[in-house]
């Protein structure tokens, strides 16, 4: 979303600022390859990567990318040789401690 400074003393302009101030509404979210890590998932993010770039990777029933942004309530399954796990987000954290990585998803 992007607002309009509307300041009357602004510096941009003396007056009504024509500068564009980007407005963001943060929300939860990662990269799928970083999600996969940090919830230990795949155990490295490299071969998270990997397997994005195989196609092993389903995001809302969508081949995903390794860049796809993950938010909670998103499904991920992925695809182990001849088995698939399925999993459902329930939340993203840049960093977790190993007890408390089962509690980012849950299993379907």
């Amino acid at each position: 979303i992007i607002s309009y400074c509307s300041d009357k003393f602004c510096v941009h302009s003396g007056g009504t600022c024509a500068f564009p101030l980007l407005i963001i509404f943060w929300r939860e979210a990662m990269r799928l390859d970083k999600f996969l890590k940090v919830s230990r998932l795949i155990k490295r993010r490299t071969v998270a990567n990997e397997a994005c770039d195989a196609g092993r990777v389903l995001v809302n029933d969508k081949t995903a990318k390794a860049s796809a942004n993950i938010k909670p309530g998103d499904i991920i399954e992925i695809q182990f040789g001849s088995r698939q796990t399925k999993v459902e987000v329930l939340e993203v954290k840049e960093t977790v401690k190993k007890e408390d990585a089962e509690n980012m998803f849950r299993y379907l």
